[in-house]
């Protein structure tokens, strides 16, 4: 179906333009029509023109959706008034065009869970799939709350994430520009007095004059390495699964980064298991599911070999345990809940426990970085030092004597 990007006005007399898909002109009209805006003008547009500005959906987008849904639904308010209600108060242009092809949808006979799956983009299969369970159930207030409360969370867990790559990625940056601004202004300087000196230069101070040639002579070699190195991995991560499954078991495995990420991981897994378990999805679909939200292929894996040992008629507790990636923790909590019959509560407990352990842990790493940089730095301080004053210091000594 091909896209339109438009210029339509709304009952309001402003202008709001955007992009849509549309079979043709008339279509196109009807469909603007239903959300109250008259086409103004038009031309063909391109697919990539979906991800600048406002047309990219976001998290804080869908948070909107799931609450005035929940709110509406828990009125009592039917599916389809509903969606009409928050199309007509809706500000996104492209989740209006959404909303707006949603109502069509089930104005054509589809359900809501099989209307929302037609926008793979923005519905992923998890929340179609606990759609359709709350369908089912006749919970589907519950569900988008159970939704909307999960997106918040991840919202905040991706700004967890952020912080223990970001900060860093910055003092990295600043320590490498100290190094360059040493090595190619101050050091030359230093190093042509301690030459006009005269005398042996000690190991140390030949060692930085090489050095600090190499940042002069070879910098864009330096800086292009990296970006290079950057490129070089990502093609190789794009050309070969065994290449992208080593990468993400590597990951796991880094030195104060992995168990954080890792923690992350099962703090995900265990609240969107929790979250479909409770809304009726079956273990076997909860496990399917949960491989595409992990974000890692080894923890993906193992998921897949508890799903297979169940489906041969293991235990839950067991068939996890056999796959060697989940903590004794994960594995106690999930024997509770198999025996007490609460999978959902003891996941939503383990989920509860990382969520507090990943705070903790990306406060002690963010701690543990600051005094790593400055050592990092007055090591480089110290050498320079050392390598220009000791060769004067030794000149000072010769002449006293």
């Amino acid at each position: 179906m091909p896209q339109y990007a438009y210029r339509a006005m709304d009952t309001a007399g402003q202008l709001v333009p955007g992009v849509m898909d549309a079979s043709n002109v008339p279509d196109l009209e009807l469909r603007l029509h239903r959300m109250q805006l008259d086409l103004i003008d038009f031309k063909a547009s391109s697919q990539e023109l979906v991800l600048l500005g406002k047309r990219v959906v976001r998290r804080a987008d869908l948070i909107n959706f799931c609450f005035h849904m929940e709110q509406l639904t828990g009125a009592g308010v039917p599916i389809l008034e509903g969606l009409n209600d928050l199309r007509d108060g809706m500000d996104h242009p492209r989740l209006r065009e959404v909303v707006t092809e949603l109502i069509e949808a089930i104005e054509g006979g589809l359900s809501l869970s099989a209307a929302l799956a037609v926008h793979p983009d923005i519905f992923d299969n998890t929340f179609t799939s606990l759609i359709t369970a709350g369908e089912h159930s006749g919970k589907i207030a519950e569900v988008f709350k159970n939704l909307s409360d999960s997106l918040k969370w991840q919202d905040e867990l991706a700004a967890q994430s952020k912080k223990i790559i970001m900060y860093p990625l910055v003092v990295g940056l600043v320590v490498t520009a100290v190094t360059f601004f040493l090595m190619i202004y101050l050091v030359p300087q230093l190093t042509a007095f301690i030459r006009n000196m005269g005398g042996e230069l000690p190991f140390h101070t030949r060692a930085l004059i090489v050095v600090s040639g190499v940042f002069i002579n070879y910098w864009y070699v330096l800086l292009a390495l990296p970006v290079a190195a950057w490129f070089g991995v990502r093609a190789w991560l794009r050309r070969s699964e065994a290449a992208r499954f080593a990468f993400d078991g590597l990951k796991l495995r880094l030195w104060m980064v992995g168990p954080v990420q890792h923690k992350i991981i099962l703090a995900r897994f265990a609240t969107f298991f929790a979250l479909m378990y409770a809304s009726g999805i079956t273990i076997l679909d909860c496990i399917r599911l949960s491989e595409g939200i992990v974000g890692n292929r080894v923890v993906a894996a193992g998921l897949r070999r508890a799903a297979q040992l169940i489906a041969e008629g293991h235990g839950v507790t067991a068939a996890f345990q056999h796959t060697g990636i989940f903590p004794p923790l994960v594995i106690r909590m999930l024997k509770v809940g198999e025996a007490t019959g609460s999978l959902d509560g003891a996941l939503r407990n383990v989920s509860y426990f990382y969520n507090r352990e990943v705070k903790d842990m990306i406060e002690k790493v963010q701690a543990m970085i600051e005094p790593a940089m400055t050592v990092i730095l007055g090591l480089l301080l110290g050498w320079i030092m050392l390598s220009v004053l000791g060769p004067i210091y030794d000149t000072i000594s010769k002449i006293k004597t």
